[in-house]
C-alpha cells in the first residue's frame, strides 16, 4: 500500500508569504509524485509541535489542505500521518476521509492515532482525556469508520462513541473501504488494535526498534489469528539528502540549530548523507522487515532534495 512517502510537516518556507503558501505545498507534493513518491502526507495538527519547529510557526488544516493536493495530484496517496483520534467524531471523519478519495479518485488514507498534543487541545477547547480512554476512542474510532467505509448504513455502538445506521453517500471509491493506517508503536494496546483493526501501521524509531516492534506486532496478530504480512508496516523519520556529503551535513545542522536540539540527536531521527549513504541506510529499515518507508525532509521547499529522494529511493 505505501512504499516511498513523503510528509510534509512544517509549512514555514524563507521568502514565501502566506499568499503563495498553498502554491509552494502543491509545487513540493506535485515534485514528489512526479520523483517516485507514491504518497503524500500531511500532520493533523493545530500548532507547530516542538520536534519540527516554534509552536507559533504557520499550521494548516489536514483535511482541507489534503482536498486542495487532491487536486493537484493524480496518483499518489493522500492521508495524515496521523489524524488525533478526539479531534473529530469519528462517524464525521469517516465522511471526511470519505468526501476525500471521492475527490481523489480512489487515493485517500485514514491515519488515525490516539492524540497525543496537550496543548492544541487545550487551546481549541477539546477534552484531553486520559491514555486508557483516549485509547478506547481510538478503538471506537476504527470500528465506526471501517464500517462507515464497507457498509451501507451501519450500526456501531462503541465505548464513547456510536453510529446508527449512518449513511456515507458517496460511497469510497475503491472495493473493500478506505485503507486505514494506525500510527503509533505502544505495545501493549497500540500494536494489538493494529493486528486487530488496521491495514498498515506507522513506527518510530532505529534498526533495532523497528525489528522489536515488528516483533511485538507479530506476537499480536498470532493471538487474534492474522497474517502480519497483510498488514503494511512502515516508518517515519526525516531524510537529508544531498549530492555530496558535506552539503547534506551542512542541511543537518541547520535543521537541528532550527528544532532546537543537538546534531546527533537529530541524526538519530534520520537518514542522511549523499544518496548512495541514504539508499544503504534506507536498504536496513527494508532489511529489518518494513514495507515502506516515509520521510519528511526539512528544505523540501526548494523542491530538488524532494526530487533527489524520489529518484534515489524509488530508483527513478
Amino acid at each position: 500500500m505505501i512504499r516511498l512517502g513523503l510528509q510534509i510537516p512544517d509549512f514555514t518556507y524563507p521568502g514565501v508569504a502566506d499568499t503563495g503558501l498553498f502554491e509552494r505545498i502543491a509545487a513540493i507534493a506535485t515534485t514528489a509524485e512526479s520523483a517516485g513518491f507514491d504518497s503524500v502526507w500531511v500532520m493533523d495538527h493545530f500548532y507547530q509541535i516542538p520536534s519540527v519547529g516554534p509552536r507559533t510557526d504557520p499550521m494548516l488544516e489536514a483535511y482541507t489542505l489534503l482536498g486542495a493536493i487532491a487536486a493537484r495530484t493524480s496518483t499518489a496517496r493522500l492521508g495524515t500521518m496521523v489524524t488525533g483520534v478526539t479531534y473529530r467524531n469519528p462517524a464525521l471523519l469517516a465522511k471526511i476521509v470519505t468526501t476525500l478519495d471521492v475527490i481523489s479518485s480512489g487515493r485517500a488514507i485514514l491515519g488515525i492515532g490516539a492524540a497525543w498534543n496537550e496543548d492544541e487541545h487545550d487551546g481549541y477547547g477539546f477534552a484531553f482525556p486520559p491514555v486508557a480512554e483516549r485509547m478506547a476512542r481510538l478503538e471506537d474510532a476504527l470500528r465506526i469508520c471501517r464500517a462507515m467505509f464497507t457498509e451501507t448504513a451501519p450500526t456501531v455502538e462503541g465505548t464513547h462513541h456510536r453510529a446508527r445506521e449512518a449513511l456515507n453517500v458517496p460511497r469510497p471509491i475503491r472495493p473493500g473501504g478506505i485503507p486505514i493506517l494506525v500510527g503509533g508503536g505502544g505495545e501493549r494496546r497500540t500494536l494489538r488494535l493494529v493486528a486487530q483493526y488496521a491495514d498498515a501501521c506507522n513506527l518510530f524509531g532505529d534498526v533495532p526498534t523497528i525489528r522489536h516492534k515488528l516483533d511485538v506486532l507479530a506476537r499480536h496478530c498470532e493471538e487474534v489469528g492474522r497474517d502480519p504480512s497483510t498488514i503494511t508496516k512502515t516508518r517515519l523519520g526525516g531524510l537529508v539528502i544531498a549530492p555530496t556529503a558535506r552539503e547534506a551535513e551542512r542541511v543537518a545542522r541547520e535543521a537541528a540549530e532550527r528544532r532546537g536540539t543537538d546534531l546527533d540527536e537529530y541524526r538519530r531521527y534520520t537518514v542522511g548523507g549523499d544518496p548512495d549513504a541514504v539508499l544503504e541506510q534506507a536498504r536496513a529499515y527494508l532489511d529489518a522487515g518494513l514495507d515502506g518507508l516515509v520521510f519528511n525532509i526539512p528544505n523540501a521547499h526548494e523542491l530538488e532534495p524532494v526530487r533527489l529522494a524520489g529518484v534515489t529511493l524509488a530508483g527513478r
